[in-house]
């Protein structure tokens, strides 16, 4: 059982982190109580925000917070989709924003040793800045890295170099009980006791905080191409796909793309597609070392797209032609986030892919709603957005509370039971947190929801951590 916050226990947090840097005030803290989930009705006010600045002062506050059974919510960016960063019962929001700093670039070892609240562009500036490269890119750069790890995040890069579960190679973690445990390091291989590092990751705050971050780091590649290619149909700009990767081709990024949320984001960030031929768009992303070797790979993934029916292929060979597209790709869900009421994030074997938006498209049909598909074709991560919108003549027009409250609901669990079927699972690279919570039964057994349960009784025995996520 959680309790409140009581002015002897905020007087201990204030003198651990700084009177300034724990406030209340509804003006400042109520920035503090919702994530980039669109309805912001899941929202709900901290009691107390809390930024500290270092390990030391993190392991400080959660030893108080345990000692007076206080919630404790961890938070990064707060760029997720899913409020695993709202906090649920209130308590204490533990904010990372402070502990900012890129601690190390190691070219020897080609690590990086970076604070939880580094965001995502200042680490790979700073990372590039000593001519190494970070391969993830999760989407929103103004994420994280103690978010990226607590979510494993994703993207659309993931096909050819993984998640960022792939690049940490240590933690600093701060447990419940305000313990200081160090995790991995600067190595490759350890097969020395259980993985907790591994436990850690993807586990969403609700184990512990992680407060510092090993990553792996890569040589930088060569040079990178942008294809853009138009089909008339889904099906076979899907088949495509496969075809590519067994021709020995391991692209960079291959999404797919409805044109309808193409053209919105077009008139959103005023930039401009290569083409609006066609229903369904690939976008293939390439990278190679020299361009002899990127023209090679760009005939071959060409040949493949015409074998397979493409209107055309274009090709962004220019910095500026590619960072249009890549502009594009990036603000999609920004030009439609007014009309969204989620964004599903389901993940299905590649080649169930097809299957899985012929169901969106029959669902929608069936309902009457607008749900406009695009993702990570390679990976199989499937973005579906449920709407509170239609598109019309090239706008998006608003549909009345009544007319989609209810389907939402019943669109959600159909897709989370095709995605099921297929043997898929409800989330690939956002996680769980308080929206996806009631169904994640439909794709975990008893026995292994049951282990996680253990698990968190184990590292939380107050139920303080990110409590109401997950699972009850």
């Amino acid at each position: 059982m959680t309790a409140k916050i009581t002015p002897s226990v905020r007087a201990e947090l204030e003198a651990i982190v700084g009177a300034g840097q724990a406030f209340s005030d509804p003006d400042k803290s109520c920035d503090y109580g919702h994530d980039e989930f669109s309805m912001r009705e899941i929202a709900c006010e901290p009691e107390l925000v809390v930024r500290p600045a270092t390990t030391a002062e993190v392991a400080a506050v959660l030893k108080v917070a345990a000692a007076h059974a206080v919630p404790v919510t961890p938070r990064g960016g707060a760029t997720g989709l899913c409020g695993g960063c709202v906090p649920l019962c209130g308590g204490i929001v533990l904010s990372l924003e402070r502990m900012d700093r890129v601690l190390e670039v190691d070219a020897d070892n080609q690590m990086a040793v970076a604070e939880a609240g580094v965001r995502l562009s200042d680490f790979t500036e700073a990372v590039e800045a000593a001519g190494l490269y970070f391969p993830p890119h999760p989407g929103d750069e103004s994420a994280m890295l103690g978010g990226l790890v607590a979510t494993n995040a994703g993207g659309s890069r993931a096909v050819k170099y993984g998640t960022i579960r792939n690049y940490v190679r240590g933690l600093t973690f701060v447990t419940a009980a305000g313990d200081v445990l160090r995790l991995g390091g600067k190595l490759e291989k350890s097969s020395t006791g259980y993985n907790l590092m591994h436990l850690v990751i993807g586990s969403e705050g609700t184990l512990g905080v992680v407060t510092e971050v090993v990553l792996h780091l890569k040589a930088k590649p060569g040079i990178t191409r942008s294809l853009v290619v138009p089909f008339e149909e889904l099906e076979p700009a899907l088949e495509t796909v496969p075809l590519i990767m067994k021709g020995g081709i391991v692209p960079l990024a291959v999404e797919f793309l409805e044109i309808e949320p193409v053209i919105l984001t077009e008139e959103h960030i005023h930039k401009r597609w290569p083409t609006k031929l066609g229903t369904t768009h690939l976008l293939v992303i390439l990278d190679a070392p020299t361009e002899d070797e990127m023209d090679r790979l760009s005939q071959d993934v060409a040949e493949a797209c015409v074998e397979k029916g493409a209107i055309d292929v274009f090709i962004a060979d220019t910095p500026s032609k590619q960072d249009e597209v890549l502009a594009i790709r990036s603000k999609i869900y920004d030009a439609i986030k007014s009309g969204t009421v989620e964004i599903l994030d389901i993940a299905v074997p590649r080649a169930e892919v097809a299957g899985h938006v012929r169901k969106v498209r029959e669902v929608a049909a069936r309902h009457g709603m607008w749900l406009p598909t695009f993702g990570h074709a390679a990976d199989g991560n499937v973005h579906t957005h449920i709407m509170k919108a239609r598109y019309e003549d090239g706008r998006m027009v608003p549909v009345p509370e009544s007319e989609w409250r209810a389907k939402a609901d019943l669109v959600r669990e159909e897709l989370f039971r095709d995605c099921r079927a297929r043997g898929g699972v409800i989330s690939g690279e956002h996680g769980i947190g308080l929206v996806k919570k009631p169904y994640l039964s439909l794709v975990l057994d008893e026995p292994q929801i049951e282990l996680m349960r253990g698990i968190k009784r184990i590292f939380d025995p107050r139920g303080i951590m990110n409590p109401g996520k997950i699972f009850d």
